[in-house]
């Protein structure tokens, strides 16, 4: 493609995705559906222009999103939560491949030649969408709901099983040209092993490593590409070893849950994940052939009907003994109800074993294209269905939705955590107060870690870091950055992204607490005026006034903005700028 088309391609997806993103999400609609549709417009298969006819091309790249959306789902759940979900994993998950699978196979048999045949369709079609599913549990914050931690459950079992299902294509094709020679089950086994072991511990040491080096050099351009090469190195290890993709970046996220750089990851990660992602679901609506509608609507509308009746049905029923609640189980069911991403993985596959014809081919992936298109409006339905049933949810997990690794969410966020954030933390921790510290300095970081402290890696003037560590969450941000420029800037952006959240800070002196209150900050203590008010109550004690009288003292101080003490400045020029705002 030459530079001027590409660019013209760009240009035309982009007006397109952010046209339909922003008319169906004032309806309503979501953000998905806008862009399912913007796809099938812009299409190959639809009048009008289009972006590009190598669809598939363009899908295989943008798979890599969904990948990083593993990835950032791993940073979020610890091993430990994973080994607490194997009643739900290897259950429920296993429960509805199979029993779904196999009612698929049984309806499709109606319509092709041979049972390999209708097992292939059967199985894959039974394969939901993780990509779909995790992106709105995402956007709706619902990853942290049982329903949503159920609903993560199966869909990772459905990534773990496509490794046998691709394994097992070349047993359904007859033999000839177009079979490959698939190496020996022991060498296979043993590759995956060899690759798992390596993801693991890449993920555990060696790159929490390569990261601290980076992060004490300040090299923040560093810092990014090695995490992003981690992820799709560990995608491209797994994929060597017949796997998932998005599991290998699922598994490299859950190595480094646990490190001390685990929100400033995610958070350089995430507009590139939210890119990409967008541009996926795009790809996706561009695979609806139209002319498979043309030619039989009546067929493709009954052959997606029974699909999305037979896993709806299925699911709900296996989910309501797992989760034992109506409400969530209806909602879970809806939600799992359509065909996922890898069945284009596993219909290329056969086609090219020789398994499935072109005709099929085409039908059956324009049936995942079209489920996927459907399922914001399931989910709508499923919503409205489940309306009438008690809601009997348990509580959200916050081990799962907090990424500090706090059995919940804090109640405090401090900005930096030297001798001032230390202190500050030590009187929370005493009080048995939750609390989040982030501070820039790894070695410090590293140090407070060690001894078991809630603190991470990160500046708190960067918004990709504050989105990643829930800001609106907390109660209270306490800043305590010696640079007061730094200061100032924190105190803006929080403001910005947190309106109503308290804002404590610390100031130097009189002059910079004018400018944190002008910044957004709720309260500014500085220093050296507080240093000078504990001198004096100490001199009142030595007076032998009482503490009281001596507290009505420093209440009176502090009061009017520290009016008294700014009295008795004598400085030619006002502190407080008259047209700022009176806090």
């Amino acid at each position: 493609m030459d530079p001027e088309a590409f660019v013209q391609s760009s240009v035309l997806l982009l007006i397109a995705a952010a046209t339909a993103v922003a008319l169906f999400k004032h309806f309503g609609l979501g953000s998905i559906l806008g862009l399912l549709v913007a796809g099938v417009l812009i299409g190959p298969y639809t009048p009008g222009p289009s972006v590009t006819g190598n669809v598939d091309d363009l899908r295989h790249f943008t798979e890599l999103g969904v990948v990083l959306l593993l990835f950032v789902i791993g940073l979020e759940l610890h091993p430990s939560r994973l080994w607490e979900m194997r009643r739900t994993l290897f259950g429920l998950g296993s429960l509805q491949i199979l029993l779904s699978g196999l009612a698929l196979a049984l309806y499709f048999r109606l319509f092709v030649a041979t049972w390999p045949m209708a097992l292939l369709i059967g199985f894959s079609l039974a394969l939901s969408s993780t990509a779909l599913v995790m992106q709105m549990l995402y956007e709706k914050g619902e990853i942290a709901t049982p329903r949503g931690q159920t609903a993560f459950a199966v869909l990772l079992m459905q990534d773990i099983a496509v490794v046998p299902m691709l394994a097992l294509l070349p047993l359904a094709a007859s033999t000839g040209a177009n079979l490959p020679t698939a190496p020996p089950l022991r060498e296979q086994l043993g590759l995956i092993l060899l690759m798992l072991t390596g993801v693991i511990i890449a993920g555990r040491y060696l790159i929490p490593l390569v990261l601290d080096l980076l992060a004490r050099q300040g090299n923040r351009e560093a810092f990014f590409l090695v995490t992003l090469a981690a992820v799709f190195i560990a995608a491209w290890a797994m994929n060597r070893a017949g796997m998932s993709m998005a599991l290998g970046g699922f598994l490299m996220g859950m190595m480094l849950s646990r490190s001390r750089y685990s929100v400033q990851v995610h958070a350089s990660i995430e507009p590139h994940k939210g890119l990409l992602m967008s541009v996926f679901f795009v790809t996706v609506g561009m695979s609806l052939n139209l002319s498979v509608l043309a030619a039989k609507p009546l067929l493709f509308a009954v052959h997606l009907i029974i699909l999305i009746a037979i896993k709806v049905g299925l699911i709900y029923v296996l989910a309501q003994r797992f989760c034992r609640s109506r409400k969530s189980a209806l909602q879970i069911a809806f939600m799992l109800g359509q065909a996922g991403e890898f069945g284009f993985i596993l219909f290329g596959a056969a086609k090219m074993l020789g398994i499935i014809d072109a005709a099929t081919f085409t039908m059956v992936v324009a049936l995942i294209s079209g489920s996927m298109l459907a399922t914001p409006l399931l989910v709508r339905l499923g919503a409205f269905l489940s309306a009438r049933f008690p809601d009997e949810e348990g509580p959200v997990d916050e081990r799962f939705r907090y990424r500090s690794g706090q059995e919940d969410a804090p109640q405090v966020v401090i900005a930096g955590y030297g001798r001032v954030g230390h202190t500050v933390g030590a009187v929370l921790a005493s009080h048995g107060i939750r609390f989040a510290a982030f501070d820039q300095d790894p070695g410090l970081v590293a140090r407070w870690r060690a001894e078991g402290q809630p603190v991470f890696y990160g500046d708190m003037r960067n918004p990709a870091l504050l989105a990643a560590a829930k800001i609106e969450q907390a109660k209270v941000v306490v800043l305590t950055i010696d640079d007061p420029r730094a200061c100032i800037e924190a105190t803006t952006l929080i403001r910005h992204c947190a309106p109503e959240i308290v804002i404590v800070a610390r100031a130097r002196d009189l002059t910079a607490c004018d400018a944190l209150f002008r910044a957004g900050a709720s309260r500014a203590f500085p220093e050296a005026v507080e240093a000078s008010l504990r001198l004096a109550a100490e001199t009142l004690d030595g007076l032998g006034i009482t503490d009281e009288d001596a507290e009505q003292m420093m209440r009176q101080a502090r009061g009017e903005d520290y009016a008294l003490v700014r009295s008795e400045i004598t400085e030619p020029a006002p502190i407080i700028d008259p047209a700022a705002p009176k806090q």
